[in-house]
């Protein structure tokens, strides 16, 4: 079968189209015959060396893909062949034609919801429904900022926000993310690159602070999540996108009696969380009109190089997915 493997860290040069022998499912897994992979940041982290455990070489990456069941091992009741499934964490990865993944991190799919939308539910949509109904626990009339709102993470938590009766301060490194994080449903967006977002949150909430943040940026943005929280509010820390180190002074945030969170929804579900339920309930969520995927573009999966470089300059808004066909 055809896959985008990768042999040696770099750049998107990297991925490259090979062929490899098709996986065999075993006794806990299904074989999904692939319909599209979403591309995240930990798979650009991942195939440049840069992420905190390094994969062995070769291999493909994609955490999430969705498509149809081929095969089942001797040991899955829950799926039959031709069952439309959305699978987290195969073998080889989803960019492939083909992936094994453990059935219990496969998810039956309702009627009304297309591939690439589901494709891009289990990590990026999965974590901002978690974060902000789990960990955070927001209230029905607080304000959330979400830092980069035009992310695939940011698309997913402003709209989870507002589904949850928030109100919500988006920021975005340009004017035209801004404006579509606004019509995204956020009700104030934030330039980073020429505003302050310090000073624009003590404005916009009379300089209270906000209850909640979202951070999937982490670096020098931590500290200033620090600086924009509340008294008793939430910062929940996702990610660190920038991979440099965050210099926080502790007078920003311990007199407000705020809390931090740390998140990962991979070890998360390695401590024995099962988010049957939860994609059960975003999957609905989607596929009836409530919330919306916004998937900025589609590239066929011999092009998952350029992929990667669009998601690499920032240039998406929402998700990037691979087809394993054209179309």
């Amino acid at each position: 079968m055809k896959a985008v493997q990768v042999d040696r860290f770099g750049g998107p040069e990297a991925l490259r189209m090979v062929e490899v022998p098709r996986p065999e499912p075993a006794s806990d897994e299904v074989l999904l015959e692939v319909r599209a992979a979403a591309v995240n940041r930990v798979d650009i982290l991942l195939r440049s060396g840069r992420y905190h455990t390094p994969p062995t070489l070769p291999f493909v990456p994609g955490r999430e893909a969705s498509g149809v069941v081929r095969e089942v091992g001797s040991g899955v009741d829950d799926f039959r062949p031709g069952d439309p499934v959305v699978a987290l964490a195969g073998r080889p990865g989803g960019y492939a034609e083909f992936m094994a993944a453990p059935a219990r991190r496969a998810f039956r799919m309702p009627e009304g919801l297309d591939w690439a939308s589901a494709a891009s539910l289990p990590i990026a949509w999965l974590t901002a429904w978690y974060c902000l109904g789990r960990v955070a626990r927001v209230q029905k009339g607080e304000t959330v900022l979400v830092h980069a709102a035009a992310s695939g993470v940011g698309d997913a938590a402003v709209q989870i926000a507002k589904y949850l009766g928030a109100r919500v301060v988006a920021t975005a490194g340009s004017d035209e993310k801004v404006a579509w994080a606004r019509s995204n449903g956020a009700d104030w967006g934030i330039n980073y690159e020429r505003q302050d977002v310090v000073s624009e949150i003590a404005r916009i909430t009379e300089d209270r602070g906000v209850p909640v943040v979202i951070d999937a940026v982490g670096g020098p943005v931590f500290a200033v999540s620090l600086k924009a929280v509340g008294r008793g509010g939430r910062v929940v820390a996702l990610a660190n996108v920038s991979l440099e180190d965050s210099v926080v002074n502790t007078r920003d945030f311990y007199p407000k009696n705020a809390t931090i969170y740390g998140f990962q929804i991979a070890n998360l579900m390695e401590e024995g969380y099962d988010p049957r339920q939860d994609m059960e309930d975003l999957m609905g969520l989607v596929a009836s009109g409530t919330l919306r995927v916004h998937v900025d573009h589609v590239f066929p999966l011999g092009a998952a190089g350029e992929a990667h470089a669009y998601v690499e300059d920032r240039r998406n808004r929402g998700k990037v997915v691979l087809l394993p066909e054209e179309g």
